[in-house]
């Protein structure tokens, strides 16, 4: 199969502005998170999709791959799909830019769904790792999946999911990592399609998927990185360099 990485990166992120382009250790947020996806070796290319001519230049000028979008798209999956729609690949998969820990273990995990026995009727995969502190499960920044017991994806939410109205059950919470493995014509055909309802209202693009009758692919990961959502991320991010 032909895989490639892509990397939606725009600049202007509401909760926290030029949040790829801030200082970690000694390289920026972006530059992390493309030497780290480069690093795993499970791509035949990896490329930044980006809408700032500032993370263009952070990436090419330092020797990596990037290409320029339009601005206006609501989600990274519209962004990259945009980049991706000339090109002659199989599998695209889509690496959050604030995820400057990319591991090659969970992507590699990832990616092994599509040459599994159901490997052919599986358009899209996304990583999932399980939540354990009640802050954070209660904390609206971290999405929650709930899955079947094949781990396809049900429903996801920013709110608490499953609720636990029976206190002498301990369900698993899981919390989505907004990293995904696409089919391209899955890809293509997330773009061809409006924002849904429950995407609008939740602000989690892969609820279109859902609401146009497609299940995700769910992988448990023990992933231990940081997000950076916000200030306080990356200053944990910090401590973990």
């Amino acid at each position: 199969m032909n895989i490639v990485a892509m990397i939606p990166a725009r600049y202007a992120a509401t909760r926290f502005p030029a949040k790829l382009m801030q200082p970690l250790g000694n390289k920026t947020v972006i530059r992390h998170t493309y030497d780290n996806t480069v690093a795993t070796g499970l791509f035949d290319d990896v490329f930044v999709v980006t809408d700032s001519d500032i993370i263009y230049n952070e990436i090419t000028n330092n020797g990596g791959k990037a290409i320029m979008s339009k601005k206006e798209h609501e989600s990274g999956s519209d962004r990259i799909a945009e980049a991706a729609k000339d090109l002659n690949v199989e599998i695209i998969v889509n690496v959050q830019g604030d995820e400057p820990f990319v591991k090659k273990e969970p992507l590699e995990k990832l990616l092994s769904v599509f040459n599994g026995p159901d490997g052919n009727n599986i358009q899209v995969a996304s990583l999932m790792q399980v939540l354990k502190e009640a802050a954070l499960i209660a904390d609206p920044n971290y999405v929650k999946v709930a899955v079947d017991k094949n781990f396809n994806s049900l429903f996801f939410s920013r709110s608490i999911i499953p609720y636990p109205r029976e206190k002498k059950i301990t369900p698993i919470y899981y919390e989505h990592i907004g990293v995904y493995a696409f089919r391209k014509q899955a890809l293509l055909n997330f773009t061809s399609w409006e924002m849904t309802p429950l995407e609008a209202a939740e602000k989690i693009e892969c609820l279109r998927y859902l609401e146009n009758g497609v299940t995700l692919k769910m992988v448990v990961t023990d992933y231990m990185g940081v997000e950076i959502d916000t200030p306080e991320d990356l200053e944990k991010a910090a401590g973990l360099l």
